[in-house]
């Protein structure tokens, strides 16, 4: 029985690679029965924000791409507008797989809304125009 005490306070270290700000600190979170107790490594204020977030509920932005129907290229960039639970990921590429626009799109314009029940759009990151027809 003790034992089981014991470990049920047991601090655990993990490891992170900020990605906040271009220095890339290496980052250690302490945690104690699910709380955290300590954040080190941060040499900014992003990065000790960017390990409780990664370390309590981790989220990404998606940037992938959609079919295009009459663009000069099949595809089209897009990205979340927000980003989303890390286990969302999947299931919104997975979604996208199968979305097709038409050309004329502008930088910025909503592709899916609340894509999944999500609450984040899926919007265009260019401006891609109709494809010119050439007339013989």
């Amino acid at each position: 029985m003790r034992g089981d005490k014991m470990t049920k306070f047991t601090k655990t270290t993990t490891e992170y690679l900020c990605i906040g700000c271009p220095l890339g600190c290496r980052l250690e979170v302490d945690d104690v029965a699910g709380d955290i107790v300590e954040v080190r490594g941060f040499a900014c204020k992003l990065g000790d924000e960017y390990a409780r977030q990664e370390h309590i509920a981790p989220q990404r932005m998606v940037t992938t791409t959609v079919g295009l129907r009459g663009g000069p290229w099949a595809r089209l960039p897009v990205k979340t507008s927000r980003a989303v639970p890390k286990g969302q990921v999947r299931a919104i590429c997975k979604a996208l797989r199968s979305t097709q626009t038409t050309a004329p799109v502008r930088l910025g314009q909503v592709i899916v809304a609340n894509i999944l029940n999500s609450g984040t759009d899926i919007i265009a990151t260019r401006d891609m125009p109709a494809a010119e027809v050439k007339v013989a």
